[in-house]
């Protein structure tokens, strides 16, 4: 087994175990990143949120279809509406836009 066959079956097995963890299933939606890789971008029917890294698009492909989940084109949508978040995002977030930094002056 090449070494992207083997890191497709460790991320589809992680996928597996999200959706377990989450509602039985999941929805992904695979992102490039640049030389990083890709970024599978997760969503249970639950609407617990997370997402993994594979080293290719074509890894992220293999995992995906191993692990069985529909993958979207784009992260909006049904996916994006099935998404939950709580207290805790929105306080990252507005804790992100708050924190920032301060403009320079002139």
């Amino acid at each position: 087994m090449a070494d992207s066959s083997k890191r497709a079956a460790r991320l589809a097995k992680e996928i597996t175990a999200f959706a377990q963890r989450h509602g039985g299933s999941a929805e992904g939606q695979i992102a490039y990143v640049g030389q990083s890789g890709a970024r599978i971008a997760l969503v249970g029917a639950d609407g617990g949120w997370g997402d993994l890294m594979a080293p290719s698009v074509e890894t992220a492909r293999q995992a995906t279809e191993q692990a069985g989940i529909t993958v979207h084109e784009s992260f909006a949508g049904e996916m994006a509406e099935k998404m939950k978040t709580g207290p805790y995002e929105w306080n990252r977030m507005a804790g992100i836009q708050l924190e920032g930094g301060t403009p320079a002056r002139a």
